[in-house]
């Protein structure tokens, strides 16, 4: 009697209150108890790690720092004099890296979408763009990109032709695209035929087109699909856009190259290679997380 008059709590609070989401039962007492154990677990698993990483990154450094040849290595690959003179050249070298990424990276997305989607498309009538999109795919996919970059670069100019760039900078970013964009399509080839037919069925049931159904219904899915995959080439084209330094551009690898010809001290590379994995450890991460999210999504059914 005394909770006549009372009303009992919406949903939104009730999964405000049991971790649930709005419109969905709240969990059981089961659940609610897997979730706890789960956490406490994740948390002794933290623990053992830090300390374990601890007690291996003291032991590696007593190991390493007391071994008789270690004068010697810190000496040719670790000098702070030589990587402090050396760092400001390998910085604006980096910039340039850094301007390849972000161009080349756009026009590896907008090409390798437009060759999947002519791979994918359907009748007879479009057989030519078809073959046409698959031999490219098999030749810049099967091309190393360092030889790509030699015909490109070294190739082009020695043609004399009116108009052809010589620029180090527009030609290595020419080949880095035309070398990703074959690896990108094939990613976006994957996504679009991972969408299920029902959903093209759909589309077309309500009146969409072709165009209108693979620009509104497939393409999202398709790119929400493989958006981990898309991540992980970001992240192989942040260290191969360094390769450009193979046709003369003064990029962050030039540059340490030029001062390690002068100091014969190979501490500049030492610094390069830390500036690119500086470069791409937060865009691991970012996959990570995107893939790690998607795969929650997938298994967010058992909540009871």
């Amino acid at each position: 009697m005394a909770l006549r008059g009372r009303r009992r709590p919406g949903p939104e609070l009730t999964a405000s209150l049991t971790g649930g989401a709005p419109g969905l039962p709240a969990p059981s007492e089961l659940e609610l108890g897997r979730r706890a154990y789960r956490a406490r677990r994740s948390r002794r698993s933290t623990g053992v790690a830090l300390v374990s990483t601890l007690v291996f990154a003291v032991v590696a450094y007593l190991v390493v720092t007391r071994s008789p040849g270690w004068p010697r290595v810190q000496t040719t690959f670790f000098s702070l004099s030589v990587g402090r003179d050396a760092f400001p050249s390998i910085l604006r070298g980096l910039w340039l890296n850094l301007q390849v990424l972000l161009i080349g990276g756009a026009c590896v997305v907008v090409l390798g979408l437009g060759i999947a989607v002519l791979r994918t498309l359907r009748g007879p009538a479009f057989a030519p763009l078809r073959l046409l999109a698959t031999g490219y795919v098999d030749l810049f996919r099967g091309m190393p990109l360092i030889i790509t970059l030699y015909l490109v670069g070294f190739g082009l100019p020695a043609l004399r032709l009116q108009g052809v760039p010589n620029s180090p900078f527009v030609l290595g970013t020419l080949a880095i695209v035309l070398t990703y964009s074959a690896y990108v399509a094939e990613v976006f080839r994957a996504g679009i035929e991972s969408v299920h037919p029902s959903q093209r069925a759909a589309a077309r049931s309500l009146g969409l087109t072709h165009r209108q159904t693979t620009r509104i219904v497939v393409l999202p899915q398709a790119v929400r699909n493989v958006t981990p995959a898309l991540l992980n080439d970001f992240v192989a084209l942040q260290k191969d856009v360094g390769l450009i330094s193979v046709l003369g551009a003064v990029d962050a690898v030039r540059a340490a190259q030029i001062y390690v010809g002068q100091t014969f001290n190979f501490t500049p590379y030492v610094v390069a290679g830390l500036l690119f994995v500086l470069l791409a450890v937060p865009s691991a991460r970012i996959a990570d997380g995107v893939a790690a999210r998607a795969r929650r999504r997938q298994q967010s059914g058992s909540v009871l």
